[in-house]
């Protein structure tokens, strides 16, 4: 029966310590949680001209790049007082945001977007990590126009319409990971304008909330750390049942 107490004994003391190991290897990866990297509300910046303009929060930088003459202003947000916003779109003009993805994984965007009745209407959203050689991600996507049948932005402060937000998850592109420096552009993609007419000299699309997240990558000297706490533990049990 002493044995039989005995066994039961070190089972508990295994167990427990499986979970200390467990316990160890979790507090190493804690840090991969998803966290802004940057985000632009155009709040502080009001654009007036193409930028560079900093993030509200977290560092980086945004700029407008049109090839004709062009006029940039900060209209109305989607439920905020500004955003980012442009006239004179041809095929090849874009928004940019650059970033630093130094220390994180699975990147993930989001944004407002929307254009007046002769604003361009089909947008593609472009990648590189060197500045020279874009990527499309996805399939071209479609904006609403900013008024009737939709609600417009106004710059009531609120909750943002939902109707007007993107969403891209571009956790399945490695390249994104860890990258010094990692360039986003939402290109305008057809002569198209928002109403299904063509695209006017007057006709704007604006931007607002753009927003990088991503998931902290542990440092690799963290996990040996912890793995080697859990090895201690293990070869103390070890010592100790003898």
């Amino acid at each position: 029966m002493n044995v039989t107490i005995a066994r039961h004994g070190k089972c508990a003391a295994l167990s427990a310590l499986c979970l200390a190991a467990m316990l160890c290897v979790s507090s190493a990866t804690e840090v991969a949680r998803a966290a802004t990297i940057a985000s632009w509300t155009f709040e502080t910046s009001a654009p007036a001209t193409a930028g560079p303009f900093s993030p509200e929060v977290g560092s980086g930088s945004a700029l407008g790049s049109h090839a004709g003459s062009t006029v940039y202003s900060a209209p109305a947000g989607n439920s905020s007082v500004h955003s980012f916003s442009s006239t004179a779109w041809s095929v090849g003009d874009y928004y940019q945001f650059k970033v630093s993805t130094t220390g994180f994984a699975q990147v993930q965007l989001s944004w407002d977007q929307a254009s007046s009745n002769t604003g361009p209407r089909d947008f593609v959203l472009q990648y590189s990590t060197n500045g020279t050689t874009f990527t499309p991600f996805g399939s071209p996507f479609a904006v609403l126009t900013n008024g009737a049948p939709n609600t417009p932005w106004t710059s009531v402060s609120g909750t943002p319409n939902p109707a007007y937000t993107i969403t891209e998850n571009l956790s399945s592109l490695t390249a994104l990971t860890n990258a010094a420096t990692v360039y986003f552009r939402i290109t305008d993609n057809s002569t198209v304008s928002a109403n299904g007419g063509a695209v006017g000299s007057g006709g704007t699309d604006r931007v607002d909330n753009f927003t990088v997240t991503a998931t902290g990558v542990p440092e690799p000297g963290s996990i040996v750390l912890a793995v080697m706490g859990a090895s201690g533990l293990f070869m103390a049990f070890r010592r100790r049942g003898r």
